[in-house]
C-alpha cells in the first residue's frame, strides 16, 4: 500500500541494536591504523566554506564515521542518508554515536522526502552523505538520486574510496566488508566534483556514469564486460 511505503520505521529494538553497533564500531575502530588521504582539502578547516555531499559504496561504510570524525568531525557536521526500513532506523543510531545524524529515506521508500531532507540539510550547511547502491543494490551501480542532489544545490561531490588490505565479506547483497581488527585502514577523499545545474538526459547520465566508473576504480576491484557498461 502507498501509505505502508511512505512510512518511517521505528522499534525499540531498532534503537537497541543500532546503539549497541555503534558501540561495537567505535570499539572496532579504535583497533585500527587508519590512514587519511585527503586529496581535496577536506580535512582542512575552511577549505570548504558551503556543505559538501559524501559519496560512498554501501559496504564500505563500517569504518567511514570513525575516519570521517578523526578527519574531519571536529570543523563540519554531517547527516547520512539512511533507508526508512527498520534496518535504516538501526544503522541511523549507530551512526548516531559517531554525532552524525540521518536523514531517512531511499529510492524505493520515501525518495521525494529523502531528496527534500537532504536539500534542506545542505541549506541549513550539514554536509550529507550517500550510499548510491544502498540500501539494496545493484552492489557498484550508481542511482541517479544523488546526481540529481548535487544538481539541485550546486553542493560539490567528494567521492570516498576505502581500502580493505585484510578483511572479512559477509554473505549480503553488497558483499559487506569489515576490515579485521589491528589491520589498516586507507580512507582517500578524493577530488570535488562539482555538478552543472540543468543537465539535459544525455549529459545527466554522462555525469551518473561518470561518478559510478570513478568510484568503482576506488574499491581496487575488477569488473566483467557486463557490468561495464
Amino acid at each position: 500500500m502507498a501509505g505502508d511505503r511512505s512510512e518511517i520505521r521505528e522499534s525499540g529494538k531498532a534503537s537497541f541494536l543500532g546503539k549497541l553497533a555503534g558501540r561495537l564500531m567505535q570499539l572496532w575502530c579504535f583497533t585500527l591504523r587508519f590512514e587519511i588521504e585527503d586529496r581535496c582539502g577536506i580535512t582542512r578547516p575552511g577549505a570548504f566554506p558551503g556543505p559538501v555531499i559524501y559519496c560512498l559504496w554501501h559496504n564500505r561504510i563500517f569504518t567511514v564515521p570513525a575516519a570521517w570524525k578523526r578527519a574531519c568531525g571536529k570543523d563540519r557536521r554531517a547527516v547520512v542518508l539512511t533507508s526508512a526500513s527498520h534496518d535504516g532506523a538501526t544503522l541511523a543510531k549507530a551512526i548516531g554515536v559517531f554525532g552524525i545524524g540521518s536523514v531517512r529515506g531511499s529510492s524505493s521508500r520515501r525518495g521525494v522526502a529523502a531528496l527534500v531532507g537532504m536539500r534542506k540539510a545542505l541549506r541549513e550547511g550539514l554536509d550529507v552523505c550517500v550510499t548510491p547502491d544502498g540500501p539494496r543494490g545493484p552492489r557498484y551501480v550508481l542511482q541517479g538520486g544523488m546526481v540529481k542532489l548535487a544538481e539541485a544545490s550546486a553542493a560539490p561531490v567528494i567521492p570516498i574510496h576505502v581500502e580493505y588490505p585484510n578483511c572479512w565479506r559477509l554473505k549480503t547483497w553488497d558483499r559487506f566488508a569489515i576490515p579485521k581488527p589491528c589491520s589498516t585502514v586507507r580512507v582517500i577523499f578524493d577530488e570535488a566534483l562539482a555538478v552543472p545545474d540543468g543537465l539535459p538526459e544525455d549529459e545527466f547520465e554522462s555525469w551518473r556514469r561518470r561518478i559510478e566508473v570513478l568510484m568503482r576504480q576506488g574499491t581496487g576491484e575488477t569488473f566483467s564486460d557486463d557490468e561495464v557498461r
